[in-house]
Formats: structure tokens, sequence, C-alpha cells
């Protein structure tokens, strides 16, 4: 198959969809990767790396799109991009459908085959081409929550891990899954008052045997939520419903209860916000107030730390990215897991949870691909 990889053009996106490493796999499977030049700049990867390992390099994006059976990238591909995509074309990468009809029209009209990362499934039922960004984004809200923080950022003064005779910032995670974990390992490691909220009794335990008295668990209530959001320096949306767009769960009016200056980061932007007050904002201007309290929504947070993103990423997209790209639409009807990622295909939408969020008709994977 003829695999190819264009360079990411979304604001301040430094990650690529295949690094070195991947595509030497690829063309071990005897498959030919074109790759954009400059493609892997975000992450130091040279055009001669991507030479010296197989792959062929062509001057545009556009080249790269006319070319390949298969696109392989790492954000949701830009109204540019959608145009581009034809029928007979496989898409690999993060969609995030639910709150994006405009990109979703797009991909119906391209007719193309759009395979998401963030709802393929394992054997276990959890997310493997998601965890790695929910990871790097979870530990990246720490660090963003503690810069928005300082004074000169609009913050309110806090160091999240106090000092000596000055008590620590507090820390609300609204969500216990991957990304309130390792959002919750990072407040704890800076010496931040953490609190966890999750609906799931059993995840609740689970965190507590984990990190013991660092920590307080709650079940999250609306009566729970508005207390401790009154009192927190710094809260973090960490809530996923699998394909589905977020639920609101802090309002406009419990920030006017917040104290000034504290920090909202809304890991959750990429599926609409958990934050009724959210809306997405890029690395270059990535915050803003709303009645006194910061927000930060960045769309796509794990691209500012582009290197360990990419080889995070790849080593999970990797295996299945081989899979489709050795038996192309029959990998999708043979791999469960594969048909629970397929989000669109040749202008049908194949995912319970995006369709119901758009208010659209759904068709069963299996049966869409007997269009194919």
């Amino acid at each position: 198959m003829r695999v190819g990889v264009p360079k990411e053009i979304k604001n301040n996106e430094f990650r690529v969809g295949l690094t070195p490493g991947s595509v030497r796999e690829y063309v071990a499977h005897g498959h030919t990767v074109y790759v954009e030049t400059n493609a892997g700049a975000g992450i130091n990867a040279t055009d001669k790396d991507y030479k010296d390992v197989g792959a062929k390099i062509l001057k545009t994006a556009a080249e790269v799109f006319a070319k390949s059976d298969m696109i392989v990238k790492v954000k949701e591909p830009q109204p540019v991009e959608w145009k581009q995509l034809r029928s007979d074309q496989i898409l690999y990468t993060y969609l995030h459908l639910a709150p994006d009809p405009a990109q979703t029209k797009g991909l119906i009209e391209s007719g193309c085959t759009a395979v998401a990362y963030e709802t393929v499934t394992d054997d276990r039922g959890g997310l493997p081409l998601l965890a790695p960004m929910s990871e790097v984004a979870g530990r990246l809200s720490i660090q963003c929550a503690a810069t928005a923080l300082q004074k000169p950022n609009g913050g309110r003064g806090v160091l999240l891990g106090g000092v000596p005779g000055v008590a620590p910032g507090k820390v609300v995670v609204i969500g216990g899954g991957v990304v309130g974990t390792h959002a919750a390992q990072m407040a704890i490691g800076l010496g931040a008052q953490v609190t966890i909220f999750d609906r799931s009794l059993p995840r609740l335990r689970q965190l507590d045997d984990i990190f013991g008295s660092s920590i307080v668990t709650r079940y999250s209530t609306v009566d729970a939520l508005d207390e401790a959001v009154r009192e927190a320096d710094a809260v973090i949306g960490a809530v996923l419903i699998p394909g589905a767009a977020a639920p609101k769960l802090v309002t406009r009016k419990m920030l006017k209860t917040m104290k000034k200056g504290a920090v909202l980061v809304d890991v959750a932007i990429d599926q609409g916000g958990c934050f009724e007050t959210s809306k997405a904002t890029t690395h270059a201007e990535p915050t803003y107030e709303v009645d006194g309290i910061v927000h930060y929504c960045v769309a796509n947070m794990p691209g500012a730390v582009a290197l360990t993103s990419s080889h995070a990423l790849n080593n999970a997209t990797l295996q299945y990215g081989i899979q489709l790209a050795d038996k192309g639409l029959q990998a999708i009807r043979d791999n469960v897991h594969l048909q629970n990622g397929l989000n669109v295909h040749r202008g049908m939408i194949t995912n319970e949870a995006v369709a119901k969020a758009l208010k659209k008709k759904m068709v069963a994977p299996l049966k869409a691909l007997e269009t194919a």
C-alpha cells in the first residue's frame, strides 16, 4: 500500500503521524511511504532521516494526498485537507467528530474511510490509541495550570506546592481515568493538595489504593463539585465519554463563586469541553478569562511536547496502522477493535456516539463496509 504522511498544519502542532522508526516498519512490510518535506521538523527528524529508512520525500501535501492509499496523521484534517481526501482512501488519525459537525460533513462528502484513534479499543475495553496522549495531557495539565496560576499570567499567584509555613495550592481533578490519574500524579509530585472526582465507586477505590492518603477521592455530584470548585486554585477537566461530547460539569454560575485568578484546564476540549465557558484555544494564545477565572483550553496540548508525544503515539498506533496497510478494509472487517475505530465510511457515520451527538443516522461498521 502507498502510505502518506503530510505535515501537520493545525496551529502550533509539531507532532508527526509517523516517526522514522515507524516508517521503517511500514517499509519492512513492503509498503511505500510518502512523507511531505519537513513533516518531522517538529521532532527534529530531517528529510534525510526519513530517506535513510526508505521513505520517499514529496514537496507538497497535495502530492502526498494524491499519491497515497492511506493517510496517517495526528490531528483531525483541516478544511483544506478534507477536499483532498478521496473515496478510495483510508484516513488514520485523531478525529473527535462529536463536537465538530463541519469536519464530519467534510469527511462524509469526501467519501473516505476514516478510522479515529480515539475510538479504537482493545481486549480490556480500553482506548489504547487515546491512552498515550491522555497520559501526556494529564501530566501537562498540571504544568500548564502551575504556569497559568502565576500572577503575570493572570493567575492568583499561587505556588502549587507551597513552601514551609505556607499552605499548598488546591487542585481539583474531575474524572479519574487516564488523564485524571496522571494529572493527580503530577500534582502530588509538586506537593499540591489534590481531590479527584469520579462517578465510578470501583474506580474511586482503585485511586484510593494507588495514591492512599496523598489524595482525597469524592463521588461526583453537582453539590460536591460546586463546593470543591469554590475552594480550588486549579480545576482539571478530565472527563471522557468515548466518542461523545463531554458533559458540561462546571457551569458559568459556579465560576462566580470561585477565587479570582483560579485556573480551569479543560483537557476534554477536543470533545467540546466539560466547562460551560470553555472554547478551544491554541498554544499561540492558550488562555482567556471569564469572570476573573483563567481558562486554558488548548485543543492539542500534547503538541507542545511533540518529541515525547510523537514517539508515545507511534508506539500505540503502529500495530493497527500496519494491519490497515497490510490488509486494507479487510483489516477492519477482521478486527473488532478497528471496527470500533471506524467513524466514517463512504459517506456514512459508523460510530454510535458520534451519530447520537450529531443527531445523524448511524450505519453499523460491517454493514457500511459491504459497500466496498
